[in-house]
């Protein structure tokens, strides 16, 4: 093999036993995550929490068992021939180029696929960091999606309230969510009720760091970003994403008593200090890996001269 014209020029080597060690652990890890999913999916069972991951985020287990190091990061293949294998079938994986007997990540290739992404993502990240986070909303955005919908719901479980006293809540409660796409499921009744009219032009300037959903979506940033992202950021923003949802269902005007959780009353005073709190722990998590992705970003378009 030979060394791509078209890669950064600040490689680290990675030795056989140290990828190996790395790609084990993140496949464990990463089955640890999806069990749930997957041991219901095997019975033909829905999970109206932990599924939204899997249809509106499209994840895939076996996706998110694939490990990459990231940008920067050579594999190289020792003496055995597992090894060998290993990285050969890597070099037939898109955006990757041989670097001396190993493989590599080919920057100047994702870049003219992804550069747009990469710059779109930074930009976003970046000034989301930017802003406080507003911990107010009390994930008002759930209810307002079944406002004035009656018995109609968007998952399958009862509302917790009644379709009266669901509307209720909304009625007597401040909407102010900041995020397109909660916003863009809102009923026509409700998107009036709503201080702020969110659209994809103007998510740089509203999206905010306490905003559950925008947390959730450093997952999908993190796979945009593709191999560029370190498997270990990636599995982090997942478990971030899975966690975040459990809370958005908890609150939301759902029953999850079902599946043995207890509800987050947000229309109590009791409730709206958990949510709070909760979401401004999330808002740290995510503000961590917020700063990870920009990074990656930032890693990736230093490689232009």
């Amino acid at each position: 093999m030979t060394a791509p014209d078209r890669t950064t020029a600040r490689r680290r080597p990675l030795e056989a036993a140290q990828w190996r060690e790395a790609l084990a652990t993140h496949a464990g890890r990463a089955d640890q995550l999806t069990a749930v999913f997957r041991e219901r999916r095997e019975h033909g069972e829905k999970h109206a929490v932990e599924d939204f991951l899997f249809t509106y985020y499209a994840a895939r287990p076996a996706r998110l068992r694939r490990w990459h190091p990231g940008v920067g990061e050579t594999l190289l293949p020792g003496s055995a021939a597992d090894d060998v294998t290993e990285v050969r079938e890597r070099l037939t994986w898109r955006w990757h180029a041989p670097d001396g007997d190993g493989v590599t990540l080919d920057v100047a290739a994702f870049l003219a696929d992804r550069g747009d992404t990469v710059r779109y993502v930074r930009n976003l990240l970046a000034r989301t960091s930017s802003r406080p986070a507003n911990v107010g909303c009390f994930g008002l955005h759930e209810w307002a999606m079944v406002y004035r919908q009656g018995d109609a719901t968007r998952h399958p479980l009862p509302l917790r309230l009644g379709a009266r006293g669901t509307d209720e809540v909304v009625e007597t409660h401040p909407v102010r969510c900041s995020h397109f796409d909660a916003f863009r499921f809102f009923t026509p009744e409700a998107a009036p009720l709503n201080r702020l009219q969110p659209t994809r032009e103007n998510q740089p300037e509203l999206e905010q760091p306490g905003c559950l959903h925008a947390n959730m979506d450093l997952f999908k940033w993190a796979e945009k970003l593709g191999p560029a992202v370190p498997g270990t950021l990636l599995l982090d923003c997942f478990e971030l994403a899975r966690d975040v949802r459990y809370l958005d269902m908890q609150a939301s005007p759902y029953d999850v008593s079902s599946y043995g959780l207890p509800a987050v009353a947000i229309e109590t005073p009791e409730g709206k200090a958990e949510y709070s709190d909760r979401q401004r722990g999330f808002a740290d998590r995510a503000s961590a890996l917020r700063e990870r992705l920009v990074a990656v970003c930032n890693d990736v378009l230093s490689t232009i001269r």
